[in-house]
């Protein structure tokens, strides 16, 4: 027990705790720019395994990382925009819309794997690249900050950077106004001009942008290969975190860093003779919890609104 406090309050845990918690916070950006606009995308964990596994193929074919993440990003944008099509053009319902792009994916990307490696479990025969650890000049000197922060993927300075960026955008630009109105009030957002179809597409790209990213992370930082169904269930605790946040982008950052700590904790725990499979169940019991949570205090906000 000792071994394992020691572990938990060490820098390496702080470590984990911030590279565990990229691809949830990335997919949580997204989903909550497409819930501002009034619309849910639930398929955010297909989109994060299509782009895991696009990611993969490309930068083995191309040889290059770089080019890898274009392609997982395009790939999700390009999920995305099915979706949408479906959603606001043919008038799917959203949930069935979501539903349809998780199974999708879950099955289309074994499919895909074992026509391109021969496969149909990891991409070990594709000679895949990873993308850069960065070490940030005279952050990584200083003692205990240092440890923590500096050495990460680039895609987890990039989550860091997108908090800002999405807090930015939805607060201070045209585009963000108009997602919040159609979000708030679709048929107040109409009658000054703004297309709603446009808005909530335009938002649903911009979701599956965020999700592909932490689905390229997975594949391209995380890990340095494809395994099948690898994002296990990271798409919905993203839903989840978002949900947990309010709606606001600093509750949905603190919301994703702490399921990513629960995570980490889960993988710390491996030091105890725990049996693996109930340390797996970790992560998800902490969901179940945090959306109990957050119900409760949406209920007590709900009361004190209608002044009961």
């Amino acid at each position: 027990m000792d071994s394992f406090w020691s572990v938990l309050f060490s820098t390496d845990f702080a470590f984990s705790v911030l590279r565990v918690t990229t691809p949830i916070l990335l997919a949580a950006l997204g989903a909550l720019i497409s819930n501002k606009a009034g619309i849910v995308n639930i398929g955010m964990e297909g989109t994060m395994l299509v782009g895991a596994l696009t990611g993969v193929i490309v930068s083995a074919y191309t040889g290059s990382a770089w080019l890898g993440l274009l392609g997982a990003v395009m790939s999700g944008i390009t999920l995305s925009a099915i979706l949408a099509y479906f959603t606001l053009k043919i008038k799917t319902h959203i949930i069935l819309g979501g539903i349809a792009i998780n199974m999708f994916a879950s099955g289309g990307t074994v499919f895909i794997l074992y026509l391109v490696s021969g496969d149909k479990g990891t991409s070990t025969s594709l000679q895949s690249k990873v993308l850069p650890n960065l070490h940030i000049p005279l952050i990584q000197d200083i003692p205990v900050l240092g440890p923590i922060l500096s050495g990460h993927n680039v895609l987890t300075y990039i989550s860091l950077l997108a908090v800002a960026g999405v807090y930015y955008m939805l607060k201070r630009t045209p585009l963000g106004l108009q997602i919040r109105s159609v979000g708030e009030n679709p048929q107040a957002a109409q009658s000054v001009g703004i297309s709603v179809a446009k808005i909530q597409f335009i938002a649903l790209l911009l979701s599956g942008f965020f999700a592909s990213l932490g689905g390229a992370f997975m594949s391209m930082g995380y890990l340095s290969l494809f395994t099948r169904d690898m994002t296990a269930g990271r798409g919905w605790i993203a839903i989840a975190a978002e949900a947990l946040g309010g709606g606001s982008t600093i509750g949905t950052f603190v919301a994703s860093l702490i399921f990513g700590a629960t995570n980490a904790m889960a993988n710390a725990l491996q030091i105890l003779k725990i049996p693996s499979e109930l340390i797996s169940t970790f992560p998800y019991v902490a969901t179940v919890v945090g959306l109990l949570v957050y119900a409760i205090i949406e209920s007590k906000r709900k009361k004190r609104k209608k002044g009961i």
